[in-house]
């Protein structure tokens, strides 16, 4: 997941909260911008303050995601769609809500089933060496054996298309480095994902045999990334992978010496559509329980890893935020509404379920916000709404969240699950974190609990907690 970053950022704190970037919170790419919250006292300040310091105070001395996020990764593991552990983790949330004391439920869901199976690559010549790779999601196996063939190294889709009469019966490498994060563009994901995502298709339209790309990172200790791809029925389906940073770069100096052969093996399988659900819980508003202020994350994750940072932090902070607002007795004029969506990894059916079967309260939904970015101190939130004035008023309820140097509030993405209730007139909002570690392993086997900070993670519980709060009551 990667969040487009826009020029606009409105923020609203007085004392701009370091936290180890130097960077200011109201700072944007084109400067500094005050709105007007920072010269004066506003009217969303003066009535929620106070509980805006409460609910802080509060979440960032508990330690209950952690807790959460810690059975869930450590007992349960990764969730890829169809898998046992996926059911497993959505019975798990299912039970923990309700033994909150929440209304929880499942709401079924069809789901891709894609598994991995045995995968190993080598070069076979002008050396003898073992590969580290991943195979991307959905890919289709190569045939019993595997490919042996050349490899041709390309940089870019338009190198691709120079040596197009070279590609026929080769495995095309696609090696395309990622950006190293900045703080004014944020990560390079979006720069290189689409190598990932159409690589195959493009190679397969020159005959090539199968397709491989240098792990979307721009930090690697040879530890492939994964993540999803796409086909064209148009075209042929060939075999595709990632591999390591370093492998990548290996193969790309030896073939610029020479020829260089590799072999491939992947034993992956395509089954048919399995059962899975959404897991909503709610914390019903006194006044207005019929509008919604949705809050969520995707349960689901890749088959690598424990899922911990994406998104297993994004749904326990959601979880967490329900958890915190009825242990301070805080209930708020509308309805809260936890959503934990399946399948944002490989198919976005949970978010497409949840907004077929809502149609009908969708004008209802005050504003939905999805955290899937990991569980780093938090920053902000990007806007993507119709309204004009969205990232405006969201700013002036940012402004509460000084204390925790998230006040910075912009145009931009909010969330993957989100895509399908923008065009319907939601508000979307995505937590902004400090993201300059999350693709070092993203979509990983290191993608575990040891690399969240507990305090981090209540961060994000604080300024989620505090933005819907608001928004439920006013």
């Amino acid at each position: 997941m990667i969040r487009a970053i826009a020029l606009l950022a409105i923020a609203a704190c007085a004392t701009p909260y370091q936290g180890g970037s130097g960077t200011p919170a109201w700072v944007s790419e084109t400067g500094s911008y005050s709105s007007p919250a920072m010269k004066s006292r506003s009217p969303i300040a003066e009535r929620y303050g106070e509980i805006a310091t409460k609910i802080i105070a509060h979440a960032r001395a508990d330690r209950g995601a952690y807790a959460k996020l810690a059975y869930l990764t450590d007992r349960i593991g990764h969730r890829l769609s169809g898998s046992a552990s996926l059911d497993r983790a959505i019975e798990w949330a299912v039970k923990t809500m309700k033994d909150e004391g929440f209304d929880a439920r499942a709401e079924r869901v069809m789901v891709p089933h894609w598994v991995r199976g045995h995968e190993e690559a080598s070069i076979i010549a002008p050396i003898e060496r073992p590969l580290k790779i991943l195979g991307l999601g959905g890919t289709v196996a190569t045939p019993k054996g595997g490919i042996t063939a050349p490899v041709i190294v390309v940089k870019s889709f338009d190198d691709l298309e120079a040596k197009a009469a070279q590609v026929k019966g080769a495995i095309v490498l696609y090696d395309v480095a990622m950006p190293p994060y900045s703080e004014t563009k944020g990560s390079g994901y979006g720069d290189v994902v689409m190598y990932r995502g159409r690589g195959a298709m493009r190679a397969a339209k020159h005959g090539a045999v199968a397709a491989l790309v240098r792990s979307v990172t721009a930090h690697s200790l040879r530890t492939p990334h994964t993540g999803a791809m796409r086909y064209d029925d148009a075209v042929p389906k060939i075999p595709t992978a990632s591999v390591s940073v370093e492998d990548t770069q290996l193969i790309a100096r030896l073939a610029a010496q020479g020829p260089v052969t590799l072999k491939l093996r992947l034993e992956s399988q395509q089954l048919p559509d399995a059962p899975s659900a959404n897991v909503i819980g709610e914390l019903r508003g006194k006044d207005k329980p019929d509008e919604i202020v949705l809050i969520g994350g995707h349960i689901d994750s890749w088959d690598v890893g424990q899922g911990a940072n994406d998104d297993g932090a994004g749904c326990v902070m959601m979880m967490q935020v329900l958890t915190t607002l009825k242990q301070l007795g805080l209930q708020p004029r509308r309805t809260i509404r936890v959503v934990l969506w399946t399948n944002e990894e490989n198919g976005l059916k949970g978010a497409e379920a949840y907004a077929k079967d809502h149609a009908a309260e969708l004008s209802k939904h005050v504003m939905a916000l999805e955290a899937d970015s990991g569980s780093f101190a938090p920053r902000g939130f990007s806007v993507e709404s119709k309204d004009p004035k969205a990232v405006e008023r969201y700013a002036e309820i940012a402004a509460l969240l000084a204390p925790l140097g998230a006040t910075r509030v912009r145009a931009g993405h909010s969330g993957a699950d989100l895509i399908p209730l923008i065009p319907q007139g939601v508000t979307g909002l995505g937590l902004d974190v400090d993201g300059r570690t999350y693709f070092d392993t993203h979509h990983t086997e290191a993608d575990t609990l040891d690399k969240v900070d507990p305090q981090t993670l209540a961060d994000g519980v604080a300024a989620v907690a505090v933005l819907a709060y608001v928004a439920a009551d006013l």
